[in-house]
């Protein structure tokens, strides 16, 4: 085991140095642009490179090593900075929220990218990405649907747009509308996709605001769990074979994620383990879109067209508006 890992990795090693220059200029630019993000430059950076120049096929290995690899191993460390004891104090009075929003998110994709004619994967992507937490969600989903590196690139350039707008709109809108700090952090942990972009939006409007934001976003992640394990068991069900395998209905990466996250709880990794995990996490992903990038073929995202991008754009209003409708029947505003 550990032998095939050296090998793949040695095979990787020119590949995985590009993804990993890459990663260092999507880092110095997010730092620059915080709005925008070190995984959309990666992303982005990664498109100009794959694209413009030819690339030797040594470093072909690579590249597929990060993009599927290393986005798997990503999501598992980001399991350690998850404290299931303090989501659960937050998530369940945010539950019905989030279930809803996720529902809608789900559900409104499914029907609005089936009358557009956008393919089943990247509308599952676009779906997860908006409902849950963009791109770590899309990073979950996208190897149990066996997604295309375009469709990952296109679906998390798709999230990232409405994460800036929502960056600048929400503070606005939430003033207009008078909401108080909880309704307000509620509504950009629910409705906002990106992490930073949560924290962006919720410490502009007030600190309490922020600060119930992260935390509610932090519950919201948990719920690449059973979303995740849902897409599998669909997966399943088209290529049935008749054999129960439970890495087919939980993917071993979803497995981990869940461990870390369990182990995490328990506290016996260090109160500094959960920061740091979450810190690497990040720069996995980071490293990994670098990946996704390389591998994705400018010419076929652009024959897609606009109608991914119309689509995030409804399925974001819907979310946003079942959010704040959440709150008000349950008069949490």
């Amino acid at each position: 085991m550990i032998k095939k890992l050296t090998d793949e990795i040695g095979n990787a090693f020119p590949g995985l140095i590009l993804c990993i220059a890459i990663s260092f200029a999507g880092l110095w630019l997010g730092g620059m642009f915080p709005v925008i993000g070190a995984p959309v430059f990666a992303i982005i950076i990664g498109i100009f490179i794959g694209n413009v120049f030819s690339l030797s096929a040594a470093i072909k290995p690579g590249i597929s090593f990060c993009s599927k690899k290393i986005l798997q191993y990503a999501i598992i460390i980001l399991g350690a900075s998850l404290s299931l004891t303090q989501i659960w104090k937050t998530g369940k009075d945010s539950l019905w929220v989030m279930l809803i929003s996720l529902s809608v998110s789900l559900l409104g994709a499914y029907i609005i990218g089936k009358k557009m004619g956008i393919s089943r994967k990247l509308t599952s992507l676009v779906g997860v990405g908006t409902g849950i937490c963009g791109g770590s969600a899309i990073a979950a989903v996208a190897p149990i649907i066996n997604a295309d590196d375009d469709e990952i690139a296109f679906s998390i350039s798709t999230i990232f747009l409405f994460n800036v707008v929502a960056v600048l709109m929400f503070p606005f809108l939430g003033h207009l509308l008078h909401l108080q700090d909880y309704g307000f952090g509620l509504w950009a942990g629910t409705a906002i996709n990106d992490t930073s972009s949560v924290v962006a939006a919720g410490y502009s409007y007030s600190k309490a605001a922020g600060d119930y934001a992260a935390i509610t976003k932090l519950a919201r992640t948990t719920m690449i769990i059973p979303v995740s394990f849902i897409f599998a068991m669909l997966m399943q069900k088209k290529t049935e074979t008749g054999k129960f395998r439970l890495n087919q209905i939980l993917p071993w990466f979803i497995l981990g994620f869940l461990m870390m996250a369990a182990i995490n709880t328990t506290g016996l990794l260090g109160p500094g383990f959960s920061s740091a995990a979450g810190t690497a996490g990040r720069y996995l992903i980071v490293v990994a879109l670098a990946g996704v990038g390389l591998g994705a073929d400018l010419q076929k995202m652009l024959k897609t067209g606009p109608k991914p991008v119309i689509l995030g754009f409804l399925v974001w209003i819907l979310v946003a508006s079942s959010s704040l409708a959440m709150q008000f029947i349950l008069k949490q505003i």
